[in-house]
């Protein structure tokens, strides 16, 4: 085989922009490292900034707000683009790029928790959690929401990270060393503004590009410095990014870019994916990478004054041309944060790595074929230009080595030490050898109206190149040899364990080589010196090895290859196809490098003299040539595309071989063409030896045309093929070269004879009767601007058909009057090769016109071969049987379910008795819990629909925590549940098709347009509907078949088909719930209301629409009259409401009523699990289930069920009646043999919403069921009131009775004491407006503070969903209030008031007052473990307990961001009902009524500027007593003294003197 595989991808679409939709939804944060603080989130995508509400005072903050970010960039933009979740005015943040989103299941990540961290101080650790759900969204994707945990398994914040599966939850910090070594091959070319300008006018180009490297990784961006004039500039730097490892972010982007004053432009792209270049297994390796050579591809290096394909240059799509190659090298260092040199510097100075001598490679290339060059640029000579790298190139110079002979020397001996066998390698005696790297220009030559090619014919051009790479050529070799095992992998067996194998080994195999050697070659088709068309080849697919594994698959070998157009806007147009052989490897290799080509040829070499024999050909001359006959049979072709306006195509077929074309006949106005022909190429010349051209010939290229009338033909589409060969000496068929078919079919004048194809090829055909049910048309649109009146349907198949009955008149009833019609025709016994059935409706209008409406071709009739049921279950009379067996079955279900109620009902008066007489302390205990459980009892009359609900999807509390009595109740509960579908029920049910099938009907032309999606290109072309059937089988029939046609011969196959005559129906539809819809407003929000349509009715319930909402409760129904089949399609839409202004549309489903109607999974009204006669299980159908079990018996031609005595059980007052045996049966109707199938339960379905306007973006979800009632029938009953719940008043009253161990924060001004002054705040979350504080306990000395101050707080809770419902303005701007469902949990802070400055904050304690832990009885027994290790602690709720004291710790984090207590407080929470209440009012604080005493305070709490005498008594008598009354003794003494000394001199003077 001297020849390669075709490669038939000839446009990469990696390019295209794509719409992508991020949404994001932040539920609430944990944790926050900060006192007191007002957190926003902010939700950073790329350039995008979206941010949540301020919650005041909080940590641990509740938002539940929704955003969705919308994008129309390529793939690789959009999976690049950093997600960024951070706290304004913080620095914590957490980051992941997008595509780690998208290769989630279902693309999401939900309920889960984000860790905050501080990028500057990575020694901190987590900085706090983000609760989120983020989904990525491609146009065409769903995404399903996951059940909701339970809330307990949510708190889990450890086993619940947002990270993938594979990421450990723990990541460390790392550092990534980038270090940038040089560059080569710089574009000879400023790529600059101001450099073009100067070139234009002065004609200057000088070394003017400025490089420099900008490294971009995980939102960081890094760049080295600027080498002024440099096309080899060289660097030596590192760039260093610190990040968690492993990192979220696969992705690292490296561009060599030009600085310029006004606009920095890029000269090329790498792309580093760092889980190439790593492994995270148990004997993985950290990333690592080089250093190693980068390659780098982008718009051509041609000189333009403008670069209108600089995207290319930026990474996006296939570059076309070599840029640049840059050494880098990448590596990873795990940080020891614990280290205190962790912080230093990183600036460290690379070192250039040591100049590795290059050695010497050679390119060879034959062009053995040129065809297929479009006719618009086949007037002009053309050649073709080969490089690799820079070599080659007429731009640029190479950059060659400095001196030739030390390259000669040293690479010589560099290349021996590598390279075995070097003795029989030829010298090197061509170092003086020129490239040839562009063949002549030649003048095409015209093959048929489309194409041209050049006239090679025996002459075949070659090139030649040398060039000096690196010799890394073990890394290509590598990458070969897993090329062959994978196809080798192939070959493998195809038992199930085989393909999951192989994808496994296949995974690993094809990934890329990460680290590049030798570039890629690209090959030119240049005319008249313009650039038209290129190709691209991987240099390892041409690399030579000694070693066959090592070889490249292409080495040696003649490839087949499409240019393609180089820019713009390519299509799938082919602007030549060329026959090739290359081969590359070392100079020294290059003994054999012709010895794949086909022999029989002359080298033709332009050296003469002495070097002829070693210097390679510029030509091959030769001289053996075959003549051959092909021919081509041209069978017939299916699902074309419409390339007319109608809707069909005009197709025909052209068919190349070498330098030959032929084409078939044209065939008018269909989709699947059978052309039936044979093109017969007499004379065609091939050159090589017979035998290898017999063993591998040219491959065929087929193309698929569209004939308009005017103008040239459309392309359509192409394939490939490979002639099977047979030399004269050789038979064709059975026979030989004689019997060819003779030429005497009929003529086309213009196209010649036209053969058909013989019949040993053709075929095997049997006779078939295709029976085809009419049963009516849906949904037509205008044609021509003319409403359709007259249709008819015409079916064909392989030249034959059948026309349905006119609708006389489609407004009025748009069904057909005749139901069954058939025809015969012959098709091939290989169910393969079937061909189409062609579906096409026409309009009959006046005067005998006829207008085609659409069409619509059935590929595939494998689904509507009649094939005969298994006979085994074919005794009829064997069904009543079995329905009395299933029936009794029931009967011992039911008494079990009986049985347990009463058990369970004894077991609950069991455990009140026993818990009630229990004595003693513990008895008192056991009391309060039986009070508890009595409490919990749940009365049915309290029981609504929405409990239902809210139990399917999993929203009651979780049954692990309820008492045993409870989850009997819950597990005998869970068998009347509706079912819950988190998608459209068509696709529970095969889209409801049974007998009755819909057909799309599309006219118009199909997009070519790339960026036009098919799906939303046949969305413009549907016109209309077409309902009805199709049953083809062999004739003459089977017994079988003829069983089946025995009850009415006029219905064929089609037996037991209800009428098509108009009939009335009551629809009902119940809308339950929107999620997730699209903002519509600028606030990001929108104000969704429900609008549906049928028939000519529509009911906007505008008035009822829900500020500001995404995820809208409505809780509504709706009854309307409609008549199938002219009201079939029921639309359901959810609208924005705005103030000013027409309303927006959010999105809308649709849904088809007449399949569900006329469904045998009985569509019309799901059934329940329970037969009720009252409450809210009440039973909805009109029909009751006995009713509904006969007509299915009668239906399907079997016994009436038979309900024996054993039937009817009467336990604890309850009689079974033979409704819940015969609803039993129902239930299990799809264990029925022949006639049974799964009935539609009683359900809610969710759907997408779509919007014309975005199409294939999911807008939102809606949840509904529909219920349809024939009028003929008796009425049902009343709706089921599904309106939503009304949230109860409850009160929440918590008195803070005293705190203890308070932290100390001041410091007494003359004592110097510590102290605080103590209050206690607290709120409910979301009600920080309505915060409330004690009064201030002043100078405590010792924590303690003493407060006898009650809290009132009065909320509106839904209890089936533990949530506060608040409705409140958002703003003094806005229209009406908003409605947020908040969790409820009481917030408590301890503060140190300040007059002159802002109050301190000293700690804070969250309650969920569904589940809190239990309140120590005594200030000591109270702990930070209360806070730290909750879920060991006894947990209780406050909507059961109603009333509780104790002592919580007040927590706040110290400097290390760890935990600590700071104080304690003796708190008593107790819920009232608003009724409640009102009959027992309270006082806030120590107010009236019921007053609390005031506290024992010591006489040291008091404020010493509002009371100085109190201060200074108390400063005196309390803190001085002793030294003041020392002061005042030692004073008193020192008076005496003072008295005595001033008096003795005159007392002793008198005395002296005796006076």
């Amino acid at each position: 085989c001297f020849r390669s595989k075709p490669d038939i991808k000839i446009e990469p679409s990696a390019g295209r922009p794509v719409d992508f939709q991020v949404s994001v939804t932040v539920i609430e944060a944990r944790q926050l490292v900060g006192l007191n603080m007002d957190p926003v989130v902010c939700v950073e995508i790329g350039d995008e900034k979206k941010y949540t509400s301020m919650k005041e005072s909080t940590n641990c903050p509740y938002y539940n707000e929704y955003f969705v970010f919308d994008f129309h960039v390529p793939p690789d933009v959009m999976f690049d683009k950093i997600l960024k979740v951070s706290i304004v005015f913080f620095c914590v943040c957490f980051k992941l790029d997008v595509g780690t989103v998208y290769t989630q299941p279902e693309h999401q990540f939900f309920h889960k928790w984000a860790t905050l961290c501080d990028p500057d101080d990575i020694t901190a650790g987590c900085k706090g959690y983000v609760k989120c759900d983020i989904a990525v969204v491609a146009k065409g994707d769903t995404i399903k929401t996951p059940h909701k945990a339970n809330e307990t398994d949510e708190d889990d914040i450890e086993g619940n990270l947002l990270l993938p599966e594979d990421v450990p939850a723990e990541r460390q910090w790392a550092r990534f060393y980038v270090k940038i070594y040089r560059a080569e091959g710089l574009p000879k070319m400023n790529t600059s503004i101001m450099a073009n300008v100067k070139k234009a006018f002065i004609g200057e180009n000088k070394d003017l590009v400025d490089p420099y490297v900008q490294v971009q990784f995980a939102g960081q961006k890094g760049k080295t410095s600027i080498q002024k004039s440099s096309y080899e500039p060289i660097w030596n730097e590192q760039i260093v990014f610190t990040e968690q490892f492993p990192p979220l972010c696969r992705r690292m982007k490296v561009q060599i870019r030009d600085s310029d004053k006004v606009n920095d432009v890029a000269i090329g792209t790498h792309f580093i994916d760092l889980q190439k270049i790593a492994n995270d297994g148990d004997k993985g390796f950290l990333p690592t990478l080089g250093p190693a050579w980068a390659n780098m591809y982008g718009s051509t290096r041609s000189y333009t004054l403008m670069d209108e394909y600089q995207d290319l240059n930026e990474g996006l799509g296939e570059g076309v041309s070599f840029r640049a190659r840059l050494l880098i090298s990448l590596s990873v260092e795990i940080l020891d944060t614990s280290s205190p040199e962790v912080m230093s510097s990183t600036e460290v100075q690379v070192e250039g790595i040591p100049n590795i001598s290059d050695v010497k490679f050679f390119l060879f290339g034959c062009f053995l074929e040129a065809t297929m060059i479009d006719r618009k640029i086949g007037d002009k000579p053309i050649n073709f230009e080969v490089t690799i790298g820079n070599y080659g190139s007429e731009v640029d110079t190479p950059t060659k080595p400095k001196t030739k002979k030390k390259k000669g020397g040293d690479g010589d001996d560099e290349e021996s030490e590598l390279i075995h066998g070097s003795s029989d390698e030829e010298v090197d005696d061509g170092g003086d050898m020129t490239s040839v790297s562009t063949t002549p220009p030649m003048k095409p030559v015209i093959t048929d109206r489309n194409y041209f090619h050049l006239p090679y014919f025996e002459r075949k051009p070659c090139i030649y190149i040398k060039s000096w790479w690196q010799d890394q050529r073990r890394r290509l070799y590598n990458a070969n040899i897993m090329d062959r095992i994978a196809d080798k992998l192939n070959q493998a067996g195809k038992t199930k364990l085989d393909r999951e194998r192989l994808k496994l080994c296949m995974q690993e195999l094809v990934k890329a080589a990460p680290q590049h050697s030798v570039p890629d070659i690209y090959i030119w088709m240049i005319s008249n010196n313009k650039r038209i068309a290129y190709a691209r080849v991987p240099s390892k697919d041409i690399l030579f090895s000694s070693v066959d594994e090592e070889t490249g698959k292409d080495c040696g070998k003649v490839q087949t290859i499409f240019f393609k157009k180089s820019f713009g806007p390519a299509g799938w147009t082919v602007q030549a196809k060329t026959e090739l052989y290359l081969w590359l490897g070392l100079n020294r290799q290059r003994k054999d490098y012709l010895s794949g080509l086909p022999n029989g040829f002359e080298e033709n070499k332009a050296v003469k003299g002495p070097g002829i024999h070693s210097s390679p050909p510029i030509s091959l001359m030769y001289t053996m040539k075959q003549i051959f006959q092909l021919r081509v049979h041209m069978y017939q072709a299916r699902s074309l595309f419409a390339a007319d306006s109608t809707g069909l195509s005009d197709p025909f077929a052209r068919v190349f071989f070498s330098t030959h074309s032929q084409v078939t006949e044209v065939l008018n106005e269909t989709l699947c063409p059978t052309w039936d022909q044979l093109l017969v190429f007499d004379n065609v010349e091939l050159y090589g030896e017979a035998g290898e051209l017999r063993d591998d010939p040219p491959i065929i290229v087929i193309e698929i045309y569209d004939q308009d009338t005017v103008g040239k033909a459309d392309f359509m589409g192409r394939t490939f093929a490979k002639p099977i060969t047979k030399m004269s000496d050789e038979h064709y068929g059975t026979s030989g070269k004689a019997d060819l078919p003779p030429i005497d079919g009929p003529s086309d004048f213009d196209r010649g004879p036209i053969l058909p194809v013989p019949i040993g090829i053709r075929p095997v055909l049997s006779k078939y009767r295709i029976e085809v049910l009419f049963w009516g048309l849906r949904d037509l649109k205008r044609v021509n601007l003319a409403q359709v009146d007259r249709p008819r349907v015409d079916i064909e198949c392989a030249g034959k058909g059948v026309q349905s009955a006119l609708i006389q008149n489609y407004k009025k009833n748009p069904n057909f009057s005749t139901l069954v019609k058939w025809f015969e025709v012959d098709l091939p016994e290989n169910e393969l090769l079937h061909p189409p059935l062609n579906i096409r409706v026409v309009d009959c209008r006046a005067f005998g016109r006829y207008t085609l409406v659409g069409s619509n071709a059935v590929t595939s009739l494998r689904k509507f071969i009649y094939r005969p049921s298994d006979k085994s279950v074919s005794n009829w009379s064997d069904m009543g049987v079995y329905a009395e067996i299933k029936a009794g079955q029931y009967v011992s279900l039911i008494c079990l379910f009986l049985i347990m109620f009463i058990a369970l009902a004894f077991i609950n008066s069991l455990v009140l008795h026993v818990k009630m007489n229990s004595k003693g302390g513990k008895g008192k205990k056991k009391r309060k819990k039986g009070e508890e459980v009595e409490e919990e009892e749940l009365d049915e009359s309290m029981l609504d629909w929405w409990s239902k609900y809210f139990a399917s999807i999993e929203t009651l509390k979780d049954v692990r925590d309820v008492e045993i009595v409870k989850l009997f109740y819950i597990m005998w509960q869970i068998m009347f549940l509706p079912q819950m579908y988190n998608r459209e029920l068509e696709y529970e049910f095969d889209t409801f098709e049974g007998w009755l099938h819909t057909f799309n009907l599309y006219r118009g032309k199909c997009s070519d347009d790339a960026d036009v999606e098919q799906n939303a290109a046949d969305e413009d072309r549907l016109i209309g509907k077409f309902k009805g059937s199709l049953c083809i089988y062999k004739v003459p029939a089977s017994d079988d078949v003829s069983r089946e046609m025995g009850f009415d011969s006029n219905m064929g196959m089609f037996q037991n088909i209800p009428h098509n005559d108009p009939i009335n129906v009551l629809v009902r539809v119940y809308v339950v719930r929107a999620t997730e819809l699209h903002p519509a407003d600028i606030n990001g929000k929108a104000d969704p209301y429900i609008a549906i349509k049928l028939g000519k009715t529509e009911i906007k319930d505008k008035e009822n629409y829900i500020s500001k909402q995404l995820n809208p409760v409505f809780g509504k129904s709706f009854d309307i009259e409609a008549t199938l089949p002219m009201d079939s399609t029921l639309t359901v839409s959810i609208y924005d409401w705005d103030l000013v202004g027409t309303d927006d549309l959010i999105g809308e489903t649709k849904i088809d009523l007449e399949n569900r109607f006329y469904s045998k999974h009985r569509a019309t009204c799901g059934l329940s699990t329970s037969y009720s006669i009252h409450g809210y299980n009440v039973w909805r159908d009109p029909m009751k289930p006995t009713q509904i079990l006969a007509k299915l018996c009668k239906d399907g031609k079997i016994d009436p069920p038979q309900y024996g005595p054993g039937g009817r059980v009467k336990v604890a007052n309850r009689k079974q009646t033979d409704e819940h045996l015969a609803l039993a049966v129902l239930n299990r109707w799809d264990d029925m043999p022949r006639i049974g199938c799964k009935l539609v339960p009683e359900h809610v379905e969710t759907r997408s919403l779509l919007n014309p306007d975005k199409p294939g973006m999911e807008q939102g979800r809606i949840e509904l069921w529909v219920d349809m009632f024939p009028k003929d029938m008796p009425a049902p009953g009343p709706a089921i009131d599904i309106s939503p719940r009304k949230p109860k008043k409850f009160e929440l009253r918590v008195i803070v009775w005293n705190t203890d161990e308070v932290v100390l924060e001041d410091d007494d001004i003359f004592t110097g004491e510590k102290s605080s002054d103590i209050f206690v705040r607290g709120w409910l979350k979301g009600q920080q407006e309505d915060k409330q504080d004690t009064d201030v306990h002043y100078h405590s000395l010792t924590g303690e503070g003493n407060f006898n101050w009650r809290f009132i707080y009065p909320f509106d809770y839904l209890q089936a969903e533990e949530k506060i419902v608040i409705s409140k303005k958002e703003s003094m701007f806005s229209w009406d209030e908003t409605e947020y469902k908040i969790p409820a949990r009481l917030n408590l802070q301890v503060w140190d008031a300040d007059h002159f400055s802002a109050d301190d904050f000293l700690g804070a304690i969250e309650l969920d007052l569904n589940r809190f832990p239990r309140g120590a009885k005594t200030a000591k027994q109270c702990s930070i473990d209360m806070v730290i290790n909750e879920q060991d602690m006894p947990m209780v709720n406050i909507f059961k307990q109603k009333r509780i004291k104790g002592w919580w710790p007040f927590v706040a984090r110290d400097e290390n961001d760890e935990l600590e207590i700071t104080g304690k407080v003796e708190a008593e929470l107790q819920l009232l009902t608003g009724e409640e209440a009102e009959k027992s009012p309270v006082g806030e604080g120590r107010n009236e009524p019921d007053p609390l005493e005031k506290p024992n305070r010591p006489d040291t709490t008091f404020l010493w500027f509002l009371s100085p005498l109190k201060a200074i008594r108390h400063l005196i008598c309390n803190q001085y007593k002793w030294l003041v009354i020392k002061i005042v003794l030692a004073l008193m003494l020192l008076a005496i003294i003072a008295l005595f000394l001033y008096s003795m001199p005159g007392y002793m003077a008198k005395k002296l003197l005796g006076v």
